[in-house]
């Protein structure tokens, strides 16, 4: 749903700005060149936002292909599938990410309209909070590392998700009696 809304909102930003660069163009019927600095600073925001439109429907399109191969019931238990699945998506993952850092670095350029300044200024909180988004303190690091470290007691996905479920050894339905299952 946020890719969706991304890629609606980078297609729209990159029209809204289009229309307002057009009429800031020559009206010489020789050429299109854009007159004037102003015109490279709209374009390079254009550039950002429609990077970021192609990622976010490029995530879109990856997580729609997992929703559709986790479902399929015909390779569920083949290794290589799963191995699949997961390249997958990782890739609309790292899609979205980018769409998203494209949207980040937008922000400088349309403050660069106002001057260098405030894209200056910009770019160091834009550093600044990536940098805090990209890193991890040691105590979360560790309870990252603790939470894998724990014995699952079988190596299935179902006991992965959820801790409560253990397999049933042949027919022995005594054994998950008390566990509910949603």
């Amino acid at each position: 749903m946020a890719s969706t809304l991304l890629s609606t909102t980078a297609i729209t930003l990159s029209s809204l700005i289009g229309i307002f660069a057009s009429s800031m163009w020559s009206s010489d019927d020789t050429a299109f060149i854009p007159s004037g600095r102003t015109s490279i600073k709209h374009i390079s925001v254009t550039i950002c936002f429609l990077v970021a439109f192609l990622c976010n429907v490029q995530s879109i399109r990856y997580y729609c292909h997992v929703s559709f191969l986790i479902t399929a019931p015909t390779l569920r238990d083949k290794r290589e599938y799963m191995e699949y699945i997961a390249v997958t998506l990782n890739r609309g993952s790292h899609a979205w990410s980018i769409g998203l850092r494209a949207f980040y670095l937008s922000f400088p350029f349309f403050l660069w309209i106002y001057g260098p300044i405030p894209m200056f200024a910009c770019c160091c909180l834009t550093s600044l909070v990536l940098f805090f988004l990209d890193t991890t303190a040691k105590i979360t690091r560790n309870l990252h590392s603790n939470s894998f470290r724990k014995e699952r007691g079988t190596h299935d996905v179902e006991s992965a998700v959820e801790p409560d479920y253990h397999p049933l050894p042949a027919n022995n339905l005594s054994q998950n009696s008390g566990v509910n299952h949603v």
